[in-house]
């Protein structure tokens, strides 16, 4: 086995990880309570499955044909940038339409800040 293929096999986990915390990253959608808890699950993991995908990608093109791919390059740059900026907006907007938090959170601070006429 030389360099090249171990390269290669290394891609190859990259993206078999990011499957892999892909399908975590589901789960938490499916199996959480509100819309905040999901949020998190839906930008976070998803963020570094699809980050870890395009990584492999990356790194197999670059070794196998000797490229390097600046679409896949803009991709991660894309979603990197985006997608925690598209949950945290999720999340704020949801928080401001009044929807309730899951039984349990805690103690909501922000209430009093932003609805200081409601108990």
């Amino acid at each position: 086995m030389n360099g090249n293929q171990m390269i290669e096999w290394g891609a190859v986990i990259l993206i078999l990880i990011g499957s892999i915390v892909s399908v975590i990253s589901a789960f938490g959608m499916i199996r959480l309570p509100d819309v905040y808890t999901r949020s998190h699950a839906a930008t976070k993991s998803s963020t570094l499955s699809v980050l870890t995908c395009l990584l492999g990608a990356f790194v197999y093109f670059w070794v196998h044909d000797g490229y390097v791919s600046v679409r896949l390059i803009l991709g991660i740059i894309f979603v990197f940038v985006t997608a925690p900026v598209a949950g945290h907006l999720i999340c704020r907007a949801a928080y401001r339409s009044r929807v309730p938090l899951a039984e349990g959170s805690g103690e909501d601070e922000l209430k009093p800040k932003l609805f200081p006429n409601e108990k």
